[in-house]
């Protein structure tokens, strides 16, 4: 049970911590529970949203995940995550231009967020703007040089731009930051072989 003053209006920190820890652990069943016990006391903090969202997203529950990151952006409009974790959440429901406003937003609440520009790029290369993908992959890498995921994103939208030498040196920085990449190691391969690199695509 969360207790409350009467003259509070946000939950501990204490317990706002044990949220985060809960969620980190991966103890999704206790984050659930702890978030709408958070709610139901304090219905206008957004931060339980947020995680709510989270836990609703990584658990499959896309709609509901959706409910919730709209509720946390209603609250703190001015909340770049917020918009963020709402944009991921369309794109999980094919609603990608109501994803590509809300990645735009995030940027410009925070023209410096990585993970942004990031999903900015997925969104685009799911709508088959892969030009606008190419920048959005190149801003997030520019912001957050060791993003191995950015780096394979980006060198899987130059392959199917046919720009196989930039693909490849792509996909070496995925590996290079994160030497157990195996997917990257597999589109490297795969990479090498269309330039007729034949020996390194079989070490790949």
């Amino acid at each position: 049970m969360i207790l409350k003053n009467s003259d509070s209006l946000s939950p501990s920190q204490k317990t706002l911590d044990k949220l985060l820890e809960r969620f980190q652990d991966g103890a999704y069943g206790d984050t659930q529970k702890l978030a709408l016990s958070i709610i139901k006391d304090f219905p206008k903090h957004p931060y339980a949203w947020k995680v709510l969202g989270a836990v609703l997203g990584k658990t499959g529950r896309k709609l509901e995940a959706l409910n919730a990151h709209k509720q946390a952006v209603v609250l703190s409009p001015q909340d770049a995550t917020a918009q963020n974790n709402l944009g991921i959440s369309f794109k999980e429901l094919g609603r990608l231009e109501e994803s590509k406003a809300c990645n735009i937003k995030a940027i410009a609440l925070k023209p410096d967020f990585a993970d942004a520009h990031f999903n900015l790029g997925n969104t685009y290369k799911a709508l088959d703007r892969l030009e606008d993908a190419v920048s959005s992959f190149k801003q997030a890498i520019a912001l957050k040089s060791n993003f191995a995921k950015a780096h394979f994103n980006l060198g899987n939208t130059l392959k199917k731009l046919s720009r196989l030498e930039e693909a490849e040196s792509s996909m070496k920085a995925a590996i290079a930051h994160q030497s157990d990449y195996t997917d990257a190691f597999n589109n490297l391969g795969v990479i090498l072989q269309e330039l007729d690199k034949l020996d390194a695509a079989k070490a790949s």
